[in-house]
């Protein structure tokens, strides 16, 4: 066998091959094609018996399908994917999205989506001129659902919004067969776009990682997300450019800065900053096409304007504290904080997520008024909440 071929082994001694001419002379070879689970090659047995004969070697009965091939074939079954639902989207009309939210994900004090809520959330985006919503990425804290909840609020948002607001669907995950499913879940359901992230904690090596996005892939328009600070993982170009020919590759959430931005665009490669403290320069500088975004959950407007309306580079320098005061932890914890405090979401939280400290909530409230209260979603009065205003859930 050479050097680099898989091995495979079946529970007996016996081999079952799937055709007659096998059987030659007690000693024989399997062949399987490059697609194949054993690779290009062949596979040696010491006794490969044809199922079609018995023990005797005399033939009487018509040959089966080996174990190999029946599962080949299963791994060469089409992904589900329905294009009757009116939230189709074209992968076209993805890459030309400027201004993309990750919206938050409210909850109610029983750890429940509060829907009524998240339905304000993404009216106030709708509003404001955002073009697309993540639902359930890490802003939304995806990564603490279910993927029975996950796809009903993916589901809830595409059935309220879909015709408003394209919604991407966060469906990624460390496990090839989980990213499958929820992508074929998510767009039964009617997401525009799935969102795609790089196996992570586990890890695993640049083909693996190819193989794991060449399996989503087919099912719909999808954007890859690139964030070595929580995967462990850079996504490197020779990935992303491996997979930028397949017609279902809409483009990619790069947080890897400017630089790397900038290698992407001059190929062609549409490109989302991953990075709110860096997307004015990534649009106006390097050719980036826009930006999901967390700071637009809160100042949707100015975002709007920072994105589409031209270089401003005196708004760009307005709203860096802000940003830096949102990402002083790992998000979403400084996002969480501020909705809390602006009136737009009950102050509840899922561990393992917690609210900023009482000094930095009482610097959100002069940010506020630095910026403008009207700039900000909501209409009630920002507040400094206590320590006791914050609900934390342990389950939920």
């Amino acid at each position: 066998m050479a050097a680099g071929e898989a091995v495979a082994f079946l529970p007996t001694r016996t081999v079952i091959s799937s055709g007659h001419a096998c059987c030659k002379g007690g000693k024989s070879s399997m062949s399987f094609g490059s697609s194949s689970l054993f690779g290009s090659g062949s596979y040696s047995s010491g006794k490969l018996i044809c199922s079609g004969h018995n023990i005797n070697g005399k033939c009487g009965r018509r040959p089966r399908r080996s174990a190999v091939v029946r599962a080949e074939l299963m791994q060469a079954s089409r992904p589900m994917r329905s294009f009757e639902n009116r939230t189709s989207t074209p992968v076209e009309e993805v890459k030309k999205l400027t201004l993309i939210t990750a919206i938050k994900t409210p909850y109610l004090e029983d750890g429940r989506f509060d829907l009524p809520a998240f339905d304000r959330l993404t009216n106030l985006q709708i509003q404001n001129g955002v073009e697309g919503i993540i639902v359930g990425g890490t802003t939304g804290e995806g990564q603490l659902m279910n993927w029975t909840d996950h796809i009903m609020l993916i589901g809830h948002a595409c059935v309220c919004f879909g015709d408003k607001i394209k919604v991407i669907g966060n469906v990624g995950s460390n496990a090839t067969w989980e990213a499958v499913y929820a992508t074929e879940q998510g767009f039964a359901v009617g997401m525009a776009a799935a969102l795609h992230i790089n196996p992570y904690y586990g890890k695993t090596s640049s083909a693996g990682v190819l193989a794991h996005f060449n399996s989503v892939l087919d099912m719909g328009p999808t954007v890859i997300y690139n964030v070595p600070g929580r995967t462990g993982q850079d996504i490197s170009p020779a990935i992303i450019e491996k997979i930028a020919g397949h017609c279902n590759f809409a483009g990619v959430k790069e947080c890897m800065g400017n630089q790397r931005v900038e290698s992407y665009t001059k190929q062609g490669i549409t490109i989302w900053s991953g990075n709110d403290d860096e997307c004015h320069d990534a649009r106006w500088d390097y050719g980036a096409q826009g930006v999901i975004s967390v700071v637009s959950n809160l100042v949707p407007g100015l975002m709007h304007q920072l994105l589409l309306e031209g270089r401003d580079p005196k708004l760009n320098a307005k709203l860096q504290p802000l940003i830096k005061w949102l990402f002083m932890e790992p998000n979403p914890i400084g996002l969480n904080t501020a909705l809390s405090q602006l009136g737009l979401i009950q102050p509840v939280f899922r561990l393992p997520y917690v609210p900023l400290g009482i000094e930095q909530r009482q610097q959100f409230v002069q940010i506020v008024e630095d910026i403008g209260r009207q700039h900000f979603v909501g209409d009630k009065d920002v507040q400094v909440l206590e320590d006791d205003d914050f609900l934390l859930l342990h389950r939920y």
